[in-house]
């Protein structure tokens, strides 16, 4: 079979090479029964590229990144790392590749599934239904806004500083991805800054404002400062449809939204850029939960994340709506079904591991093929 869908794969540390593994199976899947295959590299990133090469990410990893259509990422870092340095940290392959791939906009969904209502540490209806997206800025901010550093005063003393910044141009090109994305859903977003305190914030807000006026007024706009966002995510959070945020804030609020669903092994996340004149956009995707060095190399780690990610890149990156739909519902069906990995576990389910959490997956597509 022919292909022209590139594809990186860079698994990382931890168990990110463990549930890449599972994604590997779905692959296959798609090969035999839909006749889609896809041209795959794969590479070391972060701790792993560390030990090879003394370094977080090569230059060549980021040039085969910028020729793949998408990258699929796993997880770095771990305490074996703890002590190479704040400038070749694993985590700085991933803000590596945001950077140098102009990977601006990160969608992160939190959406409850109904066999997982009861594993939320909210009350069952406040979660139940849950369906949030959000949309958070990841080039710009206060990760990046400079001066930054830290400099030694004349009395000894030190002093850090980071800066927030943001101009018209990024604020509106993540604020068109929360509206677009927000006319395929239920029509609402909430966009969240801190104007009352930051002049940053403000801006936001403006432009926000303005291009919902010129381009998007057929969709509902509200205003939310963060911290009251951070409250009402935990006290009513099925408000929301599309949240639109800052680096900084979107770091915060996703981290949050995504324990109202129980774990962040279920969790997906794409990470998009500006489209081409093609209409090809770089795009990265990886579940959210981290590299879990704690569990690592047990098959004890959740796949469902890394899969869903892989769903979320068969439909972002090469329109395979379809395809991302079924394996979505296999994943349901797995879960309704009673089998649990360890972090989504509760009295009266089968607990599994790994392995078998991907092989129940790819038996319900075959279920679903027929």
């Amino acid at each position: 079979m022919a292909s022209n869908k590139k594809l990186l794969v860079l698994p990382g540390d931890g168990v990110g090479p463990e549930v890449m593994r599972e994604v590997g199976r779905l692959v296959g899947w798609l090969g035999r029964r839909r006749g889609i295959s896809f041209e795959i590299t794969e590479d070391l990133v972060g701790g792993a590229s560390i030990d090879a090469f003394g370094v977080p990410i090569r230059p060549q990893v980021v040039q085969a990144a910028r020729d793949a259509d998408a990258v699929l990422f796993g997880a770095v870092g771990g305490p074996q790392w703890d002590h190479v340095g704040f400038e070749r940290r694993p985590e700085l392959a991933i803000l590596t590749l945001r950077r140098e791939l102009g990977l601006f906009a990160n969608l992160r969904p939190a959406l409850v599934q109904d066999p997982l209502v009861d594993a939320s540490t909210l009350k069952a209806d406040v979660v139940r239904g849950l369906d949030i997206m959000i949309v958070r800025e990841t080039t710009g901010g206060i990760y990046f806004g400079e001066p930054r550093g830290i400099e030694t005063l004349a009395d000894g003393s030190r002093l850090g500083v980071n800066t927030e910044v943001y101009s018209t141009h990024e604020i509106e090109r993540v604020a068109r991805v929360a509206f677009e994305l927000a006319r395929k859903r239920r029509g609402a977003v909430c966009s969240v800054e801190k104007s009352n305190v930051m002049e940053s914030g403000l801006l936001w807000r403006e432009v926000v404002t303005d291009l919902h006026r010129r381009d998007y007024a057929d969709v509902k706009l509200s205003h939310m400062l963060a911290d009251s966002c951070a409250m009402q995510l935990v006290r009513n959070p099925r408000q929301f449809d599309v949240i639109v945020t800052g680096n900084l804030f979107g770091d915060l609020l996703s981290d949050l939204a995504s324990m109202l669903t129980g774990s962040l092994g279920m969790l997906p996340s794409a990470t998009l850029g500006a489209a081409d004149a093609s209409g090809r956009r770089p795009a990265l995707y990886e579940p959210i939960h981290g590299s879990a060095p704690d569990i690592a190399g047990r098959g004890l780690a959740n796949p469902l994340a890394q899969i869903l990610s892989f769903a979320m890149l068969l439909r972002y990156s090469f329109e395979l709506e379809g395809e991302a739909r079924i394996i979505e519902e296999a994943c349901s069906r797995v879960l309704a079904s009673g089998l649990r990995t360890a972090d989504i576990m509760s009295p009266g389910m089968a607990r599994v591991g790994t392995a078998v959490m991907g092989e129940a997956v790819q038996r319900e597509l075959e279920k679903l093929a027929d």
